[in-house]
């Protein structure tokens, strides 16, 4: 064999290797790019929010701001905290836990306190209560002063801020009937107890 035609083969040879490189390796690429890679686990699947409280039973009735913690609610509302009355209850949950507007209404303010912490005041419908949700660990998104809120809808996190200690979080709910002047700070206590409690049939 003349040593051009020597040259000239290996050449080829090189070429015939280097497209062989290039076509296995854009394969490679292609199947990469529609592969889900074995070391990205597949996305869990989060469990679905709870739904809103169930429709009240009887007039009146509220909906559970704590979905599926229906088994915390205990009455303290004529316990003492200091020398006052607290004239509320606490509910214990874990921080974080969704709070849920106990009715229809509106957002009368959102307040910031050493006392209440994060908290939110709620008009009813009629404006003729105030819900009052204190100690929140933050507000959900997007809320505002004013905004209408359906019975359900949420408007927190539970937590702990404020004066309640780091580690209990917790709700603490009141209701105060509102008087001719509508203030969001003022008004009549009332128990939310049997208004909160579930019949046993639902």
């Amino acid at each position: 064999m003349k040593p051009g035609s020597a040259t000239l083969l290996v050449a080829g040879i090189l070429l015939a290797f280097i497209v062989l490189g290039y076509v296995l390796k854009s394969r490679r690429e292609d199947e990469a790019a529609t592969a889900i890679p074995a070391a990205i686990p597949a996305a869990v699947a989060l469990p679905a929010a709870p739904a809103a409280a169930q429709v009240p039973a009887k007039p009146g009735q509220l909906a559970f701001p704590l979905p599926g913690y229906e088994h915390a609610l205990r009455d303290n509302f004529d316990e003492k905290r200091g020398v006052r009355r607290h004239e509320a209850l606490d509910i214990m949950v874990p921080r974080g836990t969704p709070v849920r507007a106990v009715d229809n209404g509106r957002i009368a303010k959102l307040y910031r306190g050493p006392m209440a912490g994060i908290s939110v005041y709620q008009f009813d419908a009629a404006t003729t209560r105030v819900y009052f949700y204190a100690h929140l660990d933050r507000y959900a998104p997007g809320l505002k002063e004013g905004q209408a809120v359906a019975r359900g809808d949420v408007i927190g996190y539970a937590g702990s801020t404020g004066n309640a200690p780091e580690s209990a979080p917790h709700l603490h709910f009141a209701i105060h009937e509102l008087g001719p002047d509508k203030r969001w700070w003022k008004g009549k206590a009332i128990n939310p107890y049997s208004l909160l409690r579930q019949p046993p049939d639902l």
